[in-house]
């Protein structure tokens, strides 16, 4: 089969552009992502973070997230020949394109909002259509997993922002976000939602992966989960490798359909990776891969990149 092409629904490489030290080009740079070892990849398709880091937070976190996102703009405004920002709906029939790869920005982080939705209505303007409304700590919206304990639905301002998102055409993301959050924007969203990068908790019982229970609820909701490829998400001790990966997804299918599972790798934002699974030019492995576990060629279509698009394609305006 002809490989298919790739969406990955999370990377954090925007960091390492802003703050100087890559400039995404160039693989002998290091790091995990860069727009060669992509392309080789064929991946069509990047959700790119802007992360709000916790020395940020809170006084600094519009600030910083603002210059994230100024970032990523100067990021494909230099590289316009190679990257294009996805900003609509007629954007994703661009998608694949044979030289340039497609940036979908997100901000990982409900503090870029402070206390109020109005920022929401900036940001968009600026172009992010994807946000994830926590980190692993509570803010203004609701409680992270780090907060797991309080049992926390989202506050007053996190279920208006929700509302808002649907009428913007933005998508919700709930990776990060505790178990209570999740079940609360699952009630109020009439869109799709996203875990851009978890896995199973079946599988590895770490607070970030999701349940049975809640990846079935996914499912009926039509939503996806992007597979986080960070060992400590994978595996709870030992080797791990890129098999442990292909077990997640092949778990998040059989509980709640191959409709469901998408890549979310968490390159450039996970301190190790599984062997083989060294940087993004190795997601092509997974191909082989899939096909070993009996997937159809529609199938892994869909695993690699489609079920993301038909979310986008729900949510975009």
């Amino acid at each position: 089969m002809d490989n298919p092409y790739i969406v990955d629904g999370h990377c954090d490489s925007l960091i390492h552009f802003v703050n100087g030290e890559r400039t995404l080009q160039n693989p002998a740079e290091g790091g995990h992502w860069d727009t060669q070892r992509a392309r080789i990849a064929g991946v069509a398709l990047q959700f790119m973070a802007a992360f709000i880091e916790t020395k940020y937070k809170p006084s600094m976190a519009i600030w910083r997230g603002l210059q994230l996102i100024e970032g990523a703009h100067r990021f494909i405004a230099d590289h316009s020949d190679q990257v294009f920002l996805v900003q609509e709906k007629l954007d994703l029939e661009h998608i694949p394109d044979p030289t340039r790869i497609g940036i979908l920005l997100s901000v990982e982080g409900g503090e870029i909002l402070g206390e109020t939705s109005f920022m929401l209505d900036i940001i968009f303007k600026l172009g992010v259509r994807a946000l994830g409304l926590t980190w692993n700590q509570r803010n203004a919206l609701a409680d992270g997993v780090g907060e797991e304990d309080t049992h926390s639905r989202l506050t007053k301002l996190g279920q208006e922002v929700i509302l808002r998102m649907n009428k913007l055409g933005m998508l919700i993301d709930v990776s990060h976000l505790n178990e209570a959050g999740f079940w609360h924007v699952l009630e109020l969203s009439k869109d799709p939602i996203v875990a851009s990068h978890s896995c199973a908790k079946a599988l590895c019982a770490h607070p970030r992966n999701l349940t049975d229970q809640q990846l079935r609820a996914l499912a009926r909701q039509n939503g996806v989960v992007g597979v986080n490829f960070y060992p400590r998400f994978l595996q709870e001790t030992g080797q791990v490798t890129r098999e442990d990966v292909v077990r997640h997804i092949c778990h998040i299918a059989e509980v709640a359909g191959v409709e469901t599972v998408g890549l979310g790798s968490d390159f450039d934002g996970i301190s190790e990776v599984p062997e083989g699974l060294e940087h993004v030019a190795d997601d092509s492995y997974l191909l082989d891969d899939l096909i070993k576990k009996g997937f159809s060629t529609r199938e892994i279509e869909q695993i690699m990149g489609r079920n993301f698009m038909r979310v986008l394609s729900a949510v975009l305006k």
